[in-house]
C-alpha cells in the first residue's frame, strides 16, 4: 500500500490578485522542474494544508496548492464580520485558477480535488480541457442538486437521525419545523450578534462533522475548533449550497465528454454517505477513466485506504 510522502516545506509562495478585492495565497511545493500537478481543496472552504503536500512524490511533481477565495490564507477571509461573498462563486474559482496558471507559466497540468475540489475540478476542466493532463478525484461529486439536497437539506435525515434533528430545531425552532435550513442557518452565520454567528458555526460545523468519516463520528471534528475556521467554513459552504453550487443541475456531467481524452482515477469510500452516482456516471462518460472503491472508508480523504489509493494514482501519473 503507497504511503503518504514526508512532510514537504513550498519552495515559492505568494499571492495573487485575483479581482473583485479577493487576493488568494498560493504556494508551490516538491520539484520545480517536476510534472506540474494542481490541488483542489473541499468544502468549499476547508483551504489547503500540509496534508495535501504529501499525496505527491515531491522529486517528481512540482505541486501547486492555493486557498480558494474567503478561506485559508486568501483575503479578504470569510470569518471577517462584513466579509461579502457575492464574487465568491464557482465561475471566479475557475477564472483564479486560469490566472494562477498563467502566473506560474504551466503549460498543463494534472488536477487533483476531493468533495468539493472533484466538482471544482470538473468545472475547470470542461472549461479548460487543454490545460489537463490527468484527473485524480475522491470523494466524487458533480454538482448535482441531489448531492446538495442529500448533504444540506436532509437527505442525510435517516442515516444521521440525531444530528440533523439538532440541526433543524436550532435553524427552524424546533418540532417538525417549517422552511429551508441553509436560508436559516445562513442568515445567522451573518447576524450582528457575535454569538449567534459562533452558535450557528458551531451547530452547522457538528453536523458537518457527522458524516465524512467511517465510522461516523458524534463529536466536533477538530479542524472545527478553530472558531474563526468554524465561521468562514460555515459561511462559504452554506453560500455555496444555498446557491445550487451555482451550477445548473446534472450539468458537470452533461459536459464531461470534454475531459475524455484525460486519464483519470476516481476514488470513493464504500460506505461516503455525502456522494450519490457522480463517480460511476463519470466513469461511463470518460473512456479512460478508473473507479476506485475503497473498502471500509467513508467521504473523508485521511482514510488510510483512501489516501493510499490517491498516492497510487499520483504515483502512475508521475512519469506520464
Amino acid at each position: 500500500m503507497p504511503e503518504l510522502y514526508p512532510e514537504v516545506e513550498p519552495y515559492d509562495s505568494g499571492y495573487l490578485e485575483v479581482g473583485d478585492g479577493h487576493s488568494i495565497y498560493w504556494e508551490c511545493c516538491g520539484n520545480p522542474e517536476g510534472k506540474p500537478a494542481l490541488v483542489l481543496h473541499g468544502g468549499p472552504g476547508s483551504g489547503c494544508t500540509p496534508w495535501h503536500r504529501r499525496l505527491f512524490d515531491p522529486e517528481r511533481y512540482r505541486v501547486v496548492l492555493f486557498d480558494q477565495r474567503n478561506c485559508g490564507r486568501s483575503r479578504p477571509h470569510a470569518s471577517e464580520p462584513e466579509v461579502d461573498l457575492a464574487a465568491n462563486t464557482t465561475q471566479a474559482l475557475v477564472g483564479d485558477i486560469e490566472r494562477l496558471r498563467e502566473q506560474l507559466d504551466i503549460e498543463r497540468w494534472l488536477v487533483l480535488g476531493g468533495s468539493w475540489g472533484s466538482t471544482l475540478a470538473l468545472a475547470y476542466g470542461e472549461a479548460h480541457a487543454e490545460r489537463v493532463s490527468e484527473l485524480v478525484l475522491f470523494g466524487v461529486t458533480a454538482g448535482q442538486h441531489a448531492e446538495v439536497e442529500r448533504v444540506f437539506r436532509g437527505g442525510l435525515a435517516s442515516e444521521f437521525p440525531r444530528q440533523w434533528e439538532r440541526l433543524r430545531d436550532f435553524a427552524l425552532g424546533g418540532g417538525a419545523g417549517e422552511g429551508d435550513v441553509v436560508e436559516a442557518v445562513h442568515a445567522r452565520l451573518f447576524d450582528e450578534d457575535a454569538e449567534v454567528r459562533a452558535q450557528a458555526a458551531y451547530e452547522w460545523c457538528l453536523w458537518e462533522s457527522a458524516s465524512p468519516d467511517w465510522p461516523p463520528r458524534t463529536e466536533l471534528a477538530p479542524r472545527f475548533r478553530d472558531p474563526a475556521y468554524a465561521l468562514a467554513f460555515a459561511r462559504i459552504v452554506t453560500h455555496y449550497a444555498r446557491h445550487d453550487m451555482f451550477l445548473e443541475d446534472g450539468a458537470l456531467l452533461d459536459c464531461a465528454a470534454a475531459l475524455a481524452g484525460a486519464p483519470a482515477v476516481l476514488i470513493n469510500g464504500e460506505h461516503d454517505a455525502q456522494t450519490t452516482d457522480a463517480a460511476e456516471q463519470l466513469e461511463r462518460r470518460l473512456a479512460l477513466a478508473e473507479y476506485v472503491v475503497v473498502a471500509e472508508a467513508g467521504h473523508a480523504a485521511s482514510n488510510e485506504g483512501i489516501a493510499s489509493a490517491i498516492v497510487a494514482a499520483t504515483d502512475r501519473f508521475a512519469s506520464r
